[in-house]
């Protein structure tokens, strides 16, 4: 099992995205933090494998904390994927030069932080079988660094390049976005299937995901084409 660190500031969201880790097969939740301060202490006790990283904590923002895992010899060894709604270039340039290994822009789905987890667990079962060796070869080394989520051009298993197109236009039709119940109003396609090729695009960075609030009840999820 991959151990993971959930930290966001927000009790109720760290909750929900623990809840996403512990039903991706392979992954369970070790601990949860939210301020910059107990991120550090938890990484030094728990040794996790990985970190799911918000930036806007109430002590330190988390490319801080990065910068601190990395320079502490009993924490540099854990991975660190930022989770966050920063969207600034300089905290996006932050997160890279830091060592993060992605960088998921809240709010996402759980398809998308579990295709982001699954990548993580194939290349930390690469390289673990890489580990007995002295030294590898290109092909072990493509292996690793080669391995990536799916591309935006490339469509999972059940979608269909026409079907996806048409989700699309219908997408770059409304610059203010879809909810799946509108999409599959526009498109005449069931509402599930609106919503898999819509979720297929967030994963692929090629819609992002806004809460649109109503007067009662959950927000809804609306989708924006990014283009």
């Amino acid at each position: 099992m991959i151990r993971v660190l959930v930290v966001d500031d927000d009790f109720m969201v760290a909750k929900v995205h623990s809840g996403y880790v512990a039903r991706t097969p392979g992954f369970t939740v070790v601990g949860v933090a939210h301020t910059g301060a107990d991120v550090v202490r938890a990484v030094r006790d728990l040794r996790p494998d990985l970190v799911l990283l918000d930036i806007y904590l109430p002590d330190l923002d988390g490319i801080a904390v990065l910068r601190e895992l990395r320079a502490d010899p009993a924490t540099v060894d854990t991975d660190v994927m930022v989770i966050t709604a920063a969207r600034d270039v300089d905290t996006i340039r932050g997160a890279l030069r830091g060592g993060a290994l992605h960088y998921l822009i809240k709010p996402f789905s759980q398809a998308a932080l579990r295709e982001q987890l699954e990548h993580f667990g194939s290349m930390h079962e690469k390289l673990n079988r890489l580990s007995a060796r002295e030294v590898a070869g290109q092909r072990d080394v493509d292996a690793v660094f080669g391995a990536r989520p799916r591309t935006a051009g490339v469509l999972p298993k059940g979608l269909t390049e026409q079907t996806a197109e048409l989700v699309r236009e219908a997408l770059r039709a409304h610059p203010d976005g879809l909810s799946a119940s509108e999409c599959a109003r526009v498109t005449e396609l069931s509402r599930p299937s609106a919503r898999r090729y819509l979720e297929h695009f967030v994963g692929t960075g090629q819609a992002e995901v806004r809460l649109r609030y109503g007067g009662t009840g959950r927000p809804e999820r609306q989708y924006h084409w990014r283009g």
